[in-house]
Formats: structure tokens, C-alpha cells, sequence
């Protein structure tokens, strides 16, 4: 990519951030918003005009010093302090209303992104698609805070900027008048000398920082990124530790921590660089800012045109207008890392934009789904590809009545599981026709997902424990072989993922399918992790709770051709998997020999242990 072509993307991304961000103005936040963002405004201007009154104050306090008049100095002394509690009570308040401000506009920008990931399975298909999308919890968590808060700072920093510079350059301007300088038999009479003194400075102080600093945006997303990735592979760690573990994999993992911590070290250096550069410019500026006027009022003091209370009050405002020209450029970083982080949540916003305009757009290359009239489900000339085109499954022409239990086979590789993933709509790409009975359609894959929470929220998921009857939960957990947990199923605080082996989670996916009470149900492998003798157990259950169910079973075993009435064969092509075999199938004698092999190896029941008696082997 050129660079032209990168800058372009790059406004691109705000632009898109913007877009969104905005939202919250336009319709989101309703009267709200504005009321806050006014709030904000009143209490920043009334902010400037308590800093004008000190700054009035620093002029009579000085003075009477100078004049050694006591009762004046007396006066200026009592309402310095009614003027610094003002100073603190709109602070506060500048506080209050810019937090409150970032907190509703981040709670309904969160909710605008989160209704657009959790929509239609996109927070799955973006795994699948290409883009600039990688961690977008962290997008979501990190990226979206950053991108609110920050514009709320630099709107009202910058307002107050602008106002403080415009004020306090008249103070200077008015205080300093002009200076005359002789020069031979002539005099340069130079007006408004300290305002000349203050932009001169600015232009100083300001164009180097930012030409120092310009490399900050760069640097900024480098590390952000960095970061990132880092996250995301602790993460993984934590997610896999039992693989890992398993598999001895401490050292290698370690190695591969080492070096994403490598790269995040080498990206804080790179910032580090830059801090130190900009705090050479930062601390020399305002270390001299106060000075300089004193420096150039010392010829009026001295010759009696300018009082000590004036110096000073030319001292103060200058070093305000100083602080109001470079407060854009001292808070560069801080822009650095709004823009990277807004362009990274607008990367997210894009990738979701394209998925659902793909969603909407009529074209080629989308599986259409439609509710079925009849029947259970019907895929009518299905190919189902990857999203760059590449077939996985090819002409698949099938229809499958209401009841009917259906096995589906296959090598590994053949495309089973990229299949189911059309059936439940997580797989958009391909052509052709699914029609399906879309209410009571329930997905079992081979990993169930375990949420947070209590033992009866990961039965009943996705729906709430409320909506099921506490006896129906606890029959069905004792049904599917889980009854051992029963006493634990209210336990809060309970990292269920962990604690769950891959059978017992397997079990826990029957116990959701026989709440839910479902139409269709689809399983890939959804029994690999159990025994032939558990496996028959569960599957049997489903067919005499579930006898007028629709199930479709994607598998390797054979002995699930006792639990199914038809069998869908598919082999591998190049140019993509075929469907091969369309047979029906007897109950055969698996029920016989499984208990036959029950009675040979009695199952034992398992005991509650601890985690730790687990780690030592009991």
C-alpha cells in the first residue's frame, strides 16, 4: 500500500468513527447529550472568569505590597480564599459533567457496537473473514473507552484554550502597552510588545514539540497493537492451560510469551523516546514561560512606568496564554492514542459494515435461507464455499422429513462440520437454498460452551434460569449423568469451564437440548468425548423425550447408526465434497452388545473431590 493510499484509509477510519461516535447526538442520547454537553460549556466559561479574577487578584495583592498598604493587602488576603473555593467548586463540577458526559456517551457507543457484533453471528464470522479486526473484546473494552473520553478532554481543553489565549492576550496587551527601545538618536516604539513576546514564544515552544512529536500517532498504534496481541496470547494461555499442561507445554509457550513481550518492550522503548524528546521541549518551556515577562516589564518597573502588581499580572497571564497556545501540542500524545484506538474500534465498525451489507446485498455467493412450509429441513443444489470462492461441499441436494433422524459421515476434511455451520446460518458463503424451520432449531457442537455463572445458568443457557422450573433442571441434570453436581447447581463463583471435563460438558449440551425441547436438532459430534456405553445412554434419552424431534448428527462413529433411520455419506472432491450415499438405516444390535459391555465393566459413581485431591491423583 502507498502512502498515499495508507493516509487515505487512515481518514477513512475516522471519518467511520465519527459516523458512528456521533450517533449518540443525533439520536442516541437524546436531550441528554446536549443538556451535558452545554453543561460542560457554561461551567468552562464561568472556569475562565474565576481564572480572570485571580488574575486580577495577583495585580492588586502585588501592588499593595508594593505600597506596603496594609488594609488593602488585608482585603485582597480574605477574598483570595472565596476565590479558590469558586476555583475548586468548578472544578469539581467541570469534573462531574465531563465524566458524566464520557460515561452515557461510552455506555450507548458500547451499545451501538455491541448490537451490531452480536448480531446474525458476526462476532463468529469475523474469525472467518479477512480484515483488521483481530481481539475485539479488546476493541470493544479498551479501544471504545479511550475513543470517548479523550474527545470530551480535547473539546473542552481546546475551547478553554481558545478563550483563555483571546482574554489574556488583551490582558497583555493592555497591561504591557508599548515598549520603546532607543536606538541612536531614534526610538523603536514597539506596541503590544508582550503579546509579540507570547506568539514569538508559542511559535517557538509549539513548533518544536511538534516537530519532535510527529511521530507520536505511529508510535502510539505500534504499541497499542503490540499490547494487544500480547492480551490475546495470556489469554489463550489461560483458556488452554489443561492442553497445555497436558501436552508439557510450559516451555515453549513460555517462549512464544517471550517473544510478544519482546515486541511490546520494544514499542514502549520507541515511546519512551518520544516522551523524553517532547519533556526536554515541555519542562524548558515551562521553565522560562514565567520569566520571560518579568525579563522584558524590568525596564518599565525600573523607570516607574509599570507597578510590581502590573509585572506580575503580565507574569500570570503570559504564562496562561502559554499553556493556552501549547496546550494542543503537550497533549499530542495523548491525541496519538485516541486516533490509533478510534481507528482500531473503526477498523472493527468496517469489518462489521461489510458483513452486513453482505447480509442485505442481493449477490452472488450467499446461501439464502427460508423458512421451510413444510417439512423439517430441505437444502435445495447447496454449495458451500470459503469466502474467497474455494468449494468445500458441492451440489447438495437433500430433504429431510419432520422426525427423521439423519447420520451424516465422512473422512475428515470432507466439509461435515462447515455444513452444519450453513444449516444453523453461521455460514453465509456459497449458493443455493436452506429451508428450515427456523423456531425450535437447536445447535449441539462438539465443544459446548460453558458461560459464567451458576451450574443451573449453563443448563438452562441460552435461556434465563428464571423462565425454568427448578424441578425440570435438576431431573434433567440427574438424567444426563450430572446428578453429582446437584448440590453445587445454585454455587456462585464457580468456574464451571474449568471444572467440567469435555464429557461431562457434553452432557451438559443434552441436558440444554432436553429443556429446550427443540424441533431440529443439529449435532456435530457432539458426542466424541463419551464413552460407547455413555453415548448410547444420552442419545437413547433424546429418542424417548424427543421421539418427534428432527435430528441431524454429524459423526465418525458407527455405533450411532443404531440411533438414526437414514445416512448421508460425503466424499471428498477437489472441487469440492459431494454427497455420495443417501441410505436408510435399521435399528441394528449396538443397544445389545453396549449393555452386554455395561455388564462386563460396571460403571462406578463418580465422587465429589476437590480440585486439589484431583491435582494430587485421587
Amino acid at each position: 500500500m502507498s502512502e498515499a493510499d495508507d493516509q487515505q484509509t487512515k481518514q477513512y477510519l475516522l471519518a467511520r468513527f465519527w459516523e458512528a461516535a456521533l450517533g449518540f447526538w443525533r439520536k442516541g442520547g437524546g436531550p441528554t447529550a446536549w443538556l451535558l454537553t452545554f453543561a460542560v460549556i457554561i461551567i468552562t466559561l464561568v472556569g475562565l472568569g474565576v481564572q480572570y479574577r485571580l488574575n486580577i487578584w495577583n495585580r492588586a495583592m502585588f501592588d499593595g505590597l508594593e505600597k506596603r498598604d496594609g488594609s488593602r493587602v488585608l482585603y485582597q488576603s480574605i477574598i483570595f480564599f472565596p476565590l479558590i473555593l469558586a476555583s475548586v467548586g468548578v472544578g469539581i463540577a467541570a469534573t462531574y459533567a465531563k465524566m458524566t458526559l464520557q460515561r452515557r456517551w461510552r455506555d450507548w457507543l458500547n451499545a451501538h457496537l455491541l448490537d451490531q457484533w452480536l448480531t446474525s453471528g458476526r462476532y463468529y464470522l469475523l474469525n472467518l473473514v479477512p480484515g483488521d479486526h483481530s481481539n475485539p473484546e479488546y476493541r470493544v473494552a479498551e479501544d471504545l473507552r479511550l475513543s470517548v473520553e479523550a474527545p470530551v478532554e480535547f473539546a473542552t481543553g481546546v475551547f478553554s484554550a481558545v478563550l483563555s489565549a483571546l482574554l489574556f492576550i488583551g490582558v497583555l496587551w493592555f497591561i504591557g502597552g508599548e515598549l520603546a527601545i532607543p536606538v541612536g538618536n531614534t526610538t523603536i516604539h514597539i506596541p503590544g510588545f508582550l503579546v509579540i513576546a507570547a506568539f514569538l514564544y508559542a511559535v517557538l515552544a509549539s513548533g518544536s514539540m511538534v516537530f519532535i512529536a510527529r511521530g507520536f500517532v505511529v508510535v502510539a498504534e505500534n504499541k497499542n497493537q503490540a499490547e494487544a496481541e500480547y492480551r490475546y496470547a495470556l489469554t489463550r494461555l489461560r483458556e488452554h492451560g489443561e492442553s497445555i499442561a497436558m501436552l508439557g507445554g510450559d516451555t515453549e509457550e513460555r517462549a512464544g510469551l517471550d517473544t510478544a513481550f519482546t515486541t511490546v518492550r520494544k514499542r514502549w522503548r520507541e515511546l519512551m523516546m518520544q516522551y523524553i524528546r517532547t519533556t526536554i521541549v515541555s519542562q524548558t518551556s515551562s521553565g522560562l514561560a514565567p520569566i520571560i515577562p518579568i525579563l522584558l516589564c524590568a525596564p518599565k518597573y525600573v523607570a516607574g512606568t509599570m507597578t510590581l502588581g502590573e509585572v506580575m499580572q503580565a507574569a500570570s497571564a503570559f504564562v496562561i496564554v502559554q499553556t493556552a497556545f501549547n496546550w494542543l501540542v503537550e497533549n499530542y500524545p495523548r491525541l496519538a492514542d485516541w486516533t490509533a484506538s478510534a481507528r482500531r474500534l473503526a477498523s472493527l465498525l468496517v469489518s462489521l459494515d461489510r458483513l452486513e451489507r453482505a447480509e442485505h446485498e442481493e449477490t452472488t455467493g450467499r446461501i439464502v435461507r427460508k423458512q421451510a412450509e413444510d417439512g423439517a429441513l430441505r437444502l435445495r443444489n447447496l454449495s458451500v464455499t470459503l469466502n474467497d470462492g474455494s468449494a468445500v461441499v458441492n451440489e447438495a441436494d437433500v430433504e429431510i422429513t419432520p422426525g427423521e433422524k439423519v447420520l451424516v459421515v465422512g473422512e475428515s476434511g470432507t466439509g461435515k462440520s462447515t455444513l452444519v455451520r450453513a444449516i444453523a446460518g453461521l455460514w453465509p458463503w456459497g449458493e443455493g437454498e436452506i429451508l428450515i424451520n427456523f423456531e425450535g432449531l437447536f445447535l449441539m457442537p462438539q465443544q459446548p460452551y460453558v458461560p459464567l455463572g451458576t451450574l443451573r445458568r449453563a443448563v438452562t443457557y441460552p435461556l434465563s434460569p428464571e423462565t425454568v422450573d427448578d424441578a425440570m433442571v435438576r431431573t434433567t441434570v440427574e438424567e444426563v449423568g450430572l446428578g453429582h453436581f446437584l448440590d453445587r447447581v445454585d454455587e456462585e463463583d464457580t468456574n464451571w469451564e474449568q471444572i467440567l471435563s469435555g464429557g461431562e460438558k457434553q452432557r451438559l449440551a443434552f441436558a440444554r437440548a432436553l429443556i429446550h425441547h427443540p424441533n431440529i436438532i443439529v449435532m456435530d459430534e457432539a458426542t466424541a468425548a463419551l464413552d460407547p456405553l455413555s453415548q448410547e445412554q444420552l442419545m437413547q434419552l433424546i429418542l424417548e423425550r424427543l421421539p418427534e424431534a428432527t435430528v441431524v448428527s454429524v459423526g465418525h462413529r458407527a455405533e450411532l447408526e443404531a440411533f438414526h433411520t437414514r445416512k448421508l455419506v460425503l466424499e471428498y472432491h477437489p472441487e469440492g465434497a459431494r454427497l455420495v450415499g443417501d441410505e436408510p438405516l435399521r435399528q441394528r444390535t449396538f443397544r445389545r452388545s453396549a449393555r452386554f459391555l455395561a455388564r462386563l465393566r460396571p460403571r462406578e459413581k463418580p465422587s465429589r473431590v476437590s480440585k486439589a485431591e484431583q491435582l494430587r491423583g485421587v
